[in-house]
This record gives structure tokens, sequence and C-alpha cells, in this order.
């Protein structure tokens, strides 16, 4: 016989509100803190850039090949995933399964350690295969730990845990971008004195090791975030349901879902819509550290730079986001955001280090530096840097204003099966931007070429809005 877990007893500190977070609910949100160090320093800032610069040597080939692997990705997920979250519940306890993918994630990212620049440690395609599964695996710990929210928070408080999880996983970012860039970046490039003479370790810098490390560190950050989770938040009850049936119930509920909000028209406009523009958007965030890496030349301390700044101007989005929605209404609103960041992302596109925005030709050896610092240094720089705020911005702003427009085109009591196709449709099309990205870049030999092709992605989805009735200020859909 199966029992409930002991109602876990709130901690003293309340974060305001209608309700405290228990100590399961903060151990909740601190997974979300272990895990995102792997997308910051892995997969769009360190990592990732420089497979594609040094790995290959190649940066036009290296950006087709990681987007013909993130494509492989997007299809395992897309076929994948969704089942495992409408089969969740019917299975009970998801701990042990969260726990498998986080012990087979931390060795496959600490062994990308091995991707020596000489490949004498892992091939490329050894390297892309691993960080594939990753990729794969981190979308199944998505789905297992969102699942285990109300479990960890309850109903009252699951806002709470919810934003504390984002706020410990932008920190988590920022602080591991922070430490890498004084640990193995910095040293030997500036002299200042809170900056180590070099890098911690004895790291050789002409092995690439300080960016190698970051796999290091990803991993230790996973496995020591995620053990709050496993210690103190309650799990589900054992079901009873056998792994087989679960599915199969799945399966029946996804279709049962879908058939759901099929009934409404402005809403499934709106989800197919979303489709393409948060993939674009995604695929933005994905594909800049290899843009900047192969396009701008910048190195590693470059990229930790633009992650840190980056980071916290992002935070800027959520207020920019709810301005926005306040003022226009959430359809309008993400009319703006995703407008802004295709005219952002056209300019990036007309970046080099020796021209700027596509007219305006710049030779470096003919000005100065703009100040007397290791980063940043020239105008065209700078300006990119710039238009990377943009985006962090208004991509921030479009995940909360997306949220806000669906609500508005939902009956309440049908809210659980449009929220459960709008996670559906965040991985339906995982797979499409990458897939653009890796035929642009073929076609055109080049990866401005390759990155145009997101642009599409983002006017279809903008252009899909307009046929969205509703989701106005202060408009809301009846039972």
């Amino acid at each position: 016989m199966t029992t409930e877990p002991a109602a876990d007893v709130p901690v003293e500190a309340e974060l305001g509100g209608d309700g405290k977070l228990s100590r399961g609910a903060i151990a909740w949100a601190s997974f979300q803190g272990g895990r995102d160090p792997y997308v910051i320093l892995m997969t769009i800032y360190i990592f990732i850039p420089y497979v594609s610069a040094t790995m290959v040597g190649d940066p036009v080939r290296g950006q087709g090949l990681i987007a013909q692997f993130q494509q492989y990705a997007g299809w395992i997920v897309m076929a994948t995933a969704p089942f495992l979250g409408a089969s969740v519940d019917k299975l009970g306890p998801r701990k042990g399964w969260l726990a498998a993918a986080v012990i087979l994630m931390v060795p496959l990212i600490a062994a990308l350690w091995l991707a020596k620049p000489d490949l004498s440690g892992l091939s490329i395609i050894a390297t892309m295969t691993i960080a594939m599964t990753v990729n794969v695996l981190f979308a199944y710990t998505e789905v297992l730990h969102n699942s285990l929210l109300v479990r960890a928070a309850g109903m009252q408080a699951a806002h709470k845990a919810s934003g504390l999880a984002l706020s410990l996983g932008n920190a988590a970012g920022v602080l591991a971008l922070g430490f890498t860039a004084w640990a193995f970046a910095l040293p030997g490039k500036v002299d200042w004195a809170f900056v180590p003479a070099s890098p911690l370790f004895g790291l050789d810098p002409a092995s690439h090791e300080p960016e190698r490390v970051v796999a290091i560190l990803s991993a230790v950050a996973l496995a020591l975030g995620s053990l709050p989770l496993f210690l103190f938040t309650p799990d589900a009850p054992k079901s009873g349901v056998t792994i087989v049936k679960a599915f199969a119930a799945g399966a029946s509920d996804l279709w049962g879902m879908l058939r759901t909000v099929g009934r409404y028209r402005d809403a499934v406009v709106y989800l197919l819509s979303r489709m393409l523009f948060v993939d674009g958007m995604n695929g933005v965030l994905f594909f800049f550290g290899v843009l900047a890496a192969g396009v701008m030349g910048w190195g590693p301390l470059e990229l930790l730079a633009s992650g840190i700044v980056l980071s916290i101007v992002a935070v800027f989005g959520g207020f920019v986001g709810r301005w926005l929605d306040e003022r226009l209404g959430p359809k309008n609103a993400l009319k703006v955001e995703i407008f802004m960041t295709m005219l952002t992302l056209g300019a990036l596109l007309g970046m080099r280090p020796d021209r700027i925005l596509y007219l305006w030709a710049y030779d470096p050896s003919a000005h100065g530096p703009l100040w007397d610092g290791p980063v940043f240094t020239t105008m065209p720089s700078l300006i990119f840097l710039l238009l990377g705020f943009t985006n962090a911005i208004f991509i921030t702003g479009q995940y909360s204003s997306s949220r806000t427009a669906l609500i508005r085109l939902t009956p309440p009591s049908q809210t659980g099966a449009f929220f459960g196709v709008f996670a559906l449709s965040g991985v339906a099309t995982a797979w499409l931007a990458p897939t653009l990205v890796n035929l642009g870049t073929a076609v055109t030999k080049s990866q401005q070429g390759g990155f145009a092709s997101i642009i599409l992605l983002l006017g279809l989805g903008l252009t899909g809005l307009f046929f969205v009735r509703g989701a106005g200020r202060g408009q809301v859909v009846a039972e």
C-alpha cells in the first residue's frame, strides 16, 4: 500500500504573495539553477562556437554541421517528448525517470572535455553526437521537472516556484559565465589585481582547455543542482499503471487534447503561428555565438563578456513584454516583438569586423580602440553587441507575451488542454530552424546566408498573427 509523501513544512522566508515556498519547492527551483549553465556555457556562448570555429576550423561548414545535428535532436524530441508529457501523470513516480536522465547527462557532458582541437580525444562526429544526445535528454528533463511543480509547491505557490526557478537559472548562468571569464579567459589577457595571472588549474590556452573546461563546470553544476530536488521535493505516488498502458493512455489524451483545441479557430491559428516564430526566436539564441565567433572573430573572452551582459539585459525583456501587453494587448505586443527581432537580425547580418550595417566600411587599423579594455574595442564589435541587446530584450518579451496571448484566446475551462498544446507547439518544430540554417548555409556558402533563413520563420509567424482575432487589450473568450 502506498501513501502520499508527508507534507513539506514551509520555510520561514516568504517571497511575497499568497503563500510560502516549501523546502521541496525551493529544491524544485534549484534544479533549473543547476541545469541552465549547460545551455549558457555549452550551447550558446562557449563550447558550440568553439566546435565550429576551432574543431571544424571552417565557420561556415561548422555552422552547417551544428545545424544538422540540432535538426536531428529536434526530430527526436518532436517524436517522443509530447508522448512523455501526456503520459507522465499516469506513470506515477517520476523522480526515478528524472534521475536516470541526469545520471546519463552528467558523464556525457563531462566527456566533451575530451573534444580536443587536434581531434585526438573525440572526433567531430562523436562530439556532435554526444551533444545531440544531451540536448534530447535535456528536453526530457524539462518535461519531467515541470510535471513536479504542483506537487512541489502546490497550486497556491506554483507561480512563485516557477519564478524562483527562472531567477535561479538566470543567476546561475551569469555566475557561471563570470567565473569562467575570471578563472580561465581573462588571466594573461589583462593586468587587473583581482584576476589570476594565469588560468586556474594550469589550463593551457594553446590547447583550448579554457573553452573545453566548461563541459566539466556544466556537468558539476547539473549534478549539484539536482541533489536538492532528489532529496527534498515530494514525488508522485505509485499509480499501478504499467509503462505500456501509461504511454497508450497518454497518446489517447494527446489526441483528445488536440481535438478539443481544434474547435477554436483563432487559438489554432495562433498556436500554428507560434510554432514558427518561437522556433525562429530559439534559433537566434542558439546560433548567436556561432555567428559571432565565425563572422566577427570573437574568441571565448568576447563570447563570455557578451553572455554576461546579454543575460543581464534579458531581465528587462520581461518588463518590456508586460508593458507592451498592457499598452497594446498581447497579440499586438507579439507583433512588435517579432518585428523588432527580425529588424535586429537583419542588421546583425550586415555586420563584419570591417563593415557596419552593410554600407559603412571600417578600417580597424585607421581607428584607435574605443576604450582601454580587453573586449569590444572597435565600433563594429560594439554595435554587434548592442544589436544583441535588442534581441535579448524582445525575445524575452516574446516568451512572456506568448503565454498572455493564449490566455486571452482560451476558454477558462479549457486552459489545461490549450497549454498542453502550447507546450507541444514548442517542440513540434524544434527541428525547423536548424534545418533552414543548414540548408541556407549549404546553398549560400556563408554563415550570414544560413542565419538569414531564420527571418523567414519569424516572418511567417508574424503573418499568421494577422489572421488571429482577439487577444487584444482586455479581450477574453467566453465559455
